[in-house]
């Protein structure tokens, strides 16, 4: 029964879309009761497949004390270029800013490539004003000009504008004015004025931000708009929260006005559930590992922290420059299609098959082979788990295709094509976990990887295995781990500031003072937030450098009140862990100034994920049946072995079990290979001890 007092209002709905499947997690904060669902992606318009999850768990929206949302809805329109209408005032001079970028090439190693800025030269225009690096005014800005080109914009069908001046991170006071002119007319809010989205210097990394903002904010207004209005047309009286890239979540009623920082939001909701789960498990150093039906992201957790990174670029010449949890990835996922080239080499992604038609075995008319198929092919998924479509797909089809498509161009069966599939697929992959690792300077063996996503678990050992860390831990719902992210996620705001100034010309008092300005402020949003929360987390931190060098180290404070001398021992002491070197003759300069404000909201409790009443006394009573699967021999010949088949939701907790086997339920599988011991915790998380080799 519905009721509109919220002390009783007790579900909370946490929901992802991702390229294939839109997931939600259904929370009751009082019984820790959970309904699962799992839909696919209309990708068309997020909202219907929203409100197909949401009906598929049955949920009253008027009992729901609130909902976070995951949204690919601004990625996804950066990557495919389906994007407002967006023009941009700029400098006099620095009208090609946005294309000229840092001169890198697409092909490091080719004189050809194609890049097409986000904002065409056609609507770039350029308005006479200058200030010099100090903030000081050595050209007025041309008011009748600003005026003029708006008017003009407005002809033209222009939606959204950016004003974006040189130096204005030192001194807005042009941008200021631009946008209070533009203001006086301009139909809409879409005016999105640089320094205040980002007060940092680099000119094209802080135009390039700007103008993505402004391409996607009336895309997620309009998106956001809708689905709200669907919500509360349904009795939803609550608040909706989006996660954003940082890994926090900021009420939809202000997330449009920096609607780039929703970029990458979905993958880093998957990295706080990890983050989540680790504390809870006492893992707090993971290597995150998410295979969904698209791509594959892959990123670092230490100490229970997810890497914060402020120079994500998310495809050639597009850096965004807001902190954004720091994921790599790469085209890898269940719908992968995997081809022999024109050179008669396998290539596997980055097309994806999508939800429709899918793979092969979906049964909605897909005749391309994936890395799905591959693993139905080879015993290691139930072909009758993934049917969605009217047509009966068998496996003997299955085979078929992969002998034409692959084995018969190879010259091998259907099986080692298979094989093949799978071994290029972990390779891709094995590659995206040594970016996040090993060229950071960390070493996996330090780390478990947490395996997610609805294809993730079931790579997660080979590749373990090849990268040499010792554990995985599975957490109890993988398919749905972005989802859960959005639950467990806190507030969050970040503030950066320019200052640029050698370490020893600055006072104390005034560092001090910009840190707690930025507190401050931070403060201020997160009291504005109808949403409750146990505290209030402040960290600082300065991005510095020994002058003459261009690479910056981030370096921690104790306090908002670290003194000048206190500053520069932790940062030489950074810098020698990073380089091994000390540099006392070379004097030092902070950079920026960065501020991270967090509401923590109230912990959730995981225990309910999996529901003990339907769990068994045994690993016998948990036994659905077995079938044949197929494994890599001593000599990497292809091995069968008939593999016991396990319910997951029906297994016992702390349980012990030797591989090979297989655990299944509804968000994915598990594959236990041969040599890997299994034991799990009382939040029902699995964690595979990983042998030496898979040798049989």
């Amino acid at each position: 029964m519905a009721t509109n007092n919220k002390e009783l209002r007790s579900l909370v709905l946490g929901v992802d879309v991702g390229g294939t499947f839109t997931d939600l997690v259904q929370l009751d904060q009082n019984s820790c009761a959970v309904r699962l669902a799992k839909v696919a992606s209309t990708l068309d318009n997020q909202a219907f497949g929203v409100l197909e999850a949401i009906d598929k768990v049955e949920c009253e929206l008027a009992n729901v004390a609130m909902v976070i949302h995951g949204t690919t809805t601004t990625t996804n329109a950066v990557l495919e270029r389906k994007l407002s209408k967006t023009a941009l005032i700029t400098t006099a001079g620095f009208r090609d800013s946005l294309e000229l970028g840092r001169r890198t090439r697409p092909q490091p190693y080719g004189m050809t490539g194609h890049f097409e800025p986000i904002i065409p030269r056609d609507l770039r225009f350029e308005i006479s004003e200058r200030m010099d690096a100090f903030g000081r005014t050595v050209t007025p800005i041309d008011e009748d000009a600003v005026t003029a080109v708006g008017q003009k914009l407005l002809s033209i069908g222009v939606e959204s504008v950016v004003v974006h001046f040189l130096h204005s991170y030192v001194n807005p006071e042009h941008e200021l004015r631009a946008a209070a002119l533009l203001e006086k007319f301009w139909p809409n809010p879409y005016i999105t004025v640089g320094h205040r989205l980002l007060l940092e210097s680099r000119e094209f990394e802080r135009g390039v931000t700007a103008a993505v903002n402004a391409s996607v904010q009336p895309l997620l207004e309009r998106y956001l708009k809708k689905l709200s209005a669907e919500l509360q047309g349904r009795g939803y009286l609550g608040e909706l929260l989006i996660m954003n890239g940082n890994g926090g979540t900021v009420s939809a009623n202000r997330v449009v006005g920096e609607a780039v920082k929703t970029v990458m939001s979905g993958p880093a909701s998957g990295v706080i559930a990890a983050a989540y789960t680790g504390r809870f498990a006492k893992r707090p150093n993971l290597i995150t590992y998410d295979m969904g039906g698209t791509s594959t992201d892959v990123a670092l957790i230490y100490d229970c922290q997810p890497s914060i990174s402020n120079e994500i670029e998310i495809e050639y010449a597009m850096p965004i420059h807001v902190p954004m949890v720091d994921v790599r990835t790469i085209g890898a996922g269940g719908g992968s299609i995997a081809r022999v080239n024109q050179a008669g080499l396998l290539e596997v992604g980055p097309e994806s098959a999508g939800a429709n038609p899918g793979p092969i075995c979906y049964g909605l008319g897909g005749e391309l082979p994936t890395i799905t198929d591959a693993n139905a092919l080879l015993g290691r998924l139930d072909v009758e788990q993934f049917h969605r479509g009217q047509e009966n797909i068998s496996l003997e089809r299955i085979r078929e295709i992969f002998q034409l498509k692959i084995g018969d161009p190879l010259g091998v069966d259907a099986e080692t094509a298979a094989s093949a599939v799978l071994r290029m697929a972990n390779t891709l992959m094995a590659g995206a976990i040594r970016m996040v690792s090993i060229s950071l300077g960390a070493d996996p063996r330090d780390f478990s990887l947490f395996a997610f996503g609805g294809a993730g678990p079931l790579h997660a050992s080979a590749l373990a295995t090849e990268l040499g860390i010792p554990e995985v831990l599975v957490p109890a719902r993988p398919g749905i781990t972005n989802a859960l992210g959005c639950v467990v996620a806190d507030l969050r705001h970040d503030f950066v500031r320019t200052i640029n100034k050698p370490l020893d010309t600055i006072e104390t008092e005034v560092l001090e003072q910009m840190l707690l300005k930025q507190a401050f402020d931070g403060n201020t949003l997160i009291d504005q937030e109808p949403i409750d929360i146990n505290e209030i987390k402040i960290e600082h931190s300065l991005d510095m450098q020994f002058i003459g060098q261009t690479h910056m180290l981030t370096v921690p404070m104790d306090s908002a009140s670290m003194t000048c001398k206190e500053i520069l021992k932790a940062f030489e002491k950074i810098y020698f862990n990073r380089f091994r070197i000390h540099l006392p003759e070379v004097r030092v300069k902070i950079v920026n100034v960065r501020t991270i404000v967090t509401g923590c909201r109230p912990e959730i409790d995981l225990t309910g994920l999996i529901d003990f009443s339907g769990r068994a006394h045994s690993l016998a009573a948990a036994q659905v049946g077995s079938r044949a699967v197929c494994f890599y021999g001593a000599k990497n010949e292809l091995n069968w072995r008939e593999v016991p088949i396990y319910n997951r939701e029906k297994l016992p907790l702390e349980f012990e079990l030797n591989g090979p086997a297989i655990l299944e339920q509804m968000d994915t599988t598990v594959l236990i290979e041969p040599q890997n011991d299994v034991s799990s915790d009382r939040y029902g998380n699995i964690f595979i001890k990983v042998g030496v080799s898979n040798e049989t």
